[in-house]
C-alpha cells in the first residue's frame, strides 16, 4: 500500500518548481492532489494531465491565496471533490531580491501577503476542513532565515514569519492532532530562480562553492521531504523547521 492510499492534499503554488514536483510525489504516493495555481493555468493544467497520465487523481483550481474568498473556494472545492482533507502544503511564494535602497511599499505588501498572509488564511481553513482526525500542515519556508544573504531583507523577514508560524501553530493544533512542519530548502533550480537570473549568476556559482554536497537543488530533492511529513511515517514530528539545503546553514 502506498504511503498516502487515500489521503487528500492541497498544494498551494503547484503549477511549476518545488509545488509541482510536490503535487506529483503526493500523487505518486496515492494521494488525491488539488493543484492550486494563482495565474498559470496552462502549467496547472499540465501537472494535473501528467498526474492522471501516471493513474493518479488531481483537479486545478485556482486561486489566490493572500484573499479569503479565493482560500474558501479553494478549500469548498477541494471538499466537494474528494470529500475530505489530510494534507496541506504552504507552497504558493513570491520573492525580489533588491537593496535596501529599492525597497517600495508595494514591494513589502506583495511578499508578505502571498508569504506570510497566504500561509496563514490556508492553514485557518485547513483546519476547518481537516475535521476530528487532524491532519498534516507543510510549510515551504527557506533556508534564507538562518543564511540571511544581503539584499534579501523582506523576502528573509517573510521567511522568517513563516519559521515562526510554523512553530506557533504546531503548539496551537498539537492538541487537535494537527502537525505542522516546514521545509526550508536552499537555493533549488526552478522556472522562478531562472527568471530571477539566479541561474548562472555569481551568486548561485558562490552558493555551489559553499554547499557540502557541491551541488544547486533540484525539485526532486525536497518533493520526498514533503512525502515524508504527509505521512504517518513522520507521526510523531510537529514544529520541525527541516533544513533541505544540502549541507547549506
Amino acid at each position: 500500500m502506498k504511503k498516502l492510499e487515500n489521503k487528500v492534499a492541497v498544494v498551494t503554488g503547484a503549477s511549476k518548481g518545488i509545488g509541482a514536483a510536490i503535487a506529483k510525489k503526493l500523487a505518486a504516493e496515492g494521494a488525491a492532489v488539488v493543484v492550486n495555481y494563482g495565474a498559470a493555468q496552462a502549467d496547472a493544467e499540465t501537472v494535473v494531465a501528467e498526474i492522471v497520465n501516471h493513474g493518479g487523481k488531481a483537479i486545478a483550481v485556482q486561486a489566490d491565496v493572500s484573499k479569503t474568498a479565493d482560500v474558501d473556494r479553494l478549500f469548498a472545492e477541494t471538499i466537494r471533490q474528494y470529500g475530505t482533507l489530510d494534507v496541506l502544503v504552504n507552497n504558493a511564494g513570491v520573492y525580489v531580491w533588491a537593496p535596501i535602497e529599492d525597497l517600495t511599499e508595494e514591494a513589502f505588501h506583495h511578499q508578505f501577503n502571498i508569504n506570510v498572509l497566504g500561509v496563514l488564511l490556508t492553514s485557518k481553513a485547513a483546519v476547518n476542513s481537516f475535521g476530528d482526525k487532524g491532519g498534516s500542515i507543510i510549510n515551504i519556508g527557506s533556508a534564507v532565515s538562518s543564511a540571511t544573504p544581503a539584499g534579501s531583507a523582506i523576502y528573509t523577514a517573510t521567511k522568517t514569519a513563516v519559521d515562526s508560524i510554523t512553530r506557533v501553530l504546531s503548539k496551537e493544533l498539537g492538541p487537535r492532532n494537527i502537525r505542522v512542519n516546514s521545509i526550508n530548502p536552499g537555493m533549488v533550480s526552478t522556472e522562478g530562480s531562472r527568471a530571477a537570473g539566479f541561474i548562472g549568476s555569481e551568486f548561485a556559482e558562490a552558493m555551489v562553492n559553499e554547499t557540502p554536497l557541491r551541488r544547486m537543488g533540484e525539485p526532486e530533492d525536497i518533493a520526498p521531504v514533503a512525502a515524508f511529513l504527509a505521512s504517518d511515517e513522520s507521526k510523531w514530528l510537529t514544529g520541525e523547521l527541516i533544513l533541505a539545503s544540502g549541507g547549506v546553514r
